[in-house]
């Protein structure tokens, strides 16, 4: 058994170069989280700033959609409630974190039902 624990060990001459052995096996594990930041959490953080900048700068009239889909339009604001008017004389209240942004055109009306 001895001399197998020997044998598995460094030849000699080559106790130098067990540093840049050991950098390069350690270089991939680098690279991987390079490469996870640019393309994952960098953009996940700018996409989170926009949105945050997007919640602080509504007012009222603003039109807006909500992370359910619902398009309306802000009659109110509180510190975290939007009250929405989805149509007329009919207003819900959303909290500001579910505001998913600013609708483009407001929503088309909907048809009475007959």
């Amino acid at each position: 058994m001895i001399d197998m624990a020997y044998a598995m060990g460094p030849q000699p001459g080559q106790a130098g170069g067990d540093g840049i052995q050991s950098l390069i096996q350690f270089l991939p594990i680098v690279l991987i989280f390079v490469v996870f930041y640019f393309l994952l959490i960098r953009p996940q953080q700018k996409k989170a700033k926009e949105h945050k900048a997007i919640l602080e700068n509504l007012k009222k009239g603003d039109n807006v959609i909500t992370q359910g889909g619902v398009y309306g339009k802000i009659a109110a604001i509180q510190e975290q409630i939007v009250i929405l008017e989805i149509a007329d004389k009919v207003k819900i209240r959303v909290a500001r974190p579910y505001i998913a942004g600013l609708a483009s055109t407001p929503p088309p009306p909907s048809e009475p039902n007959a």
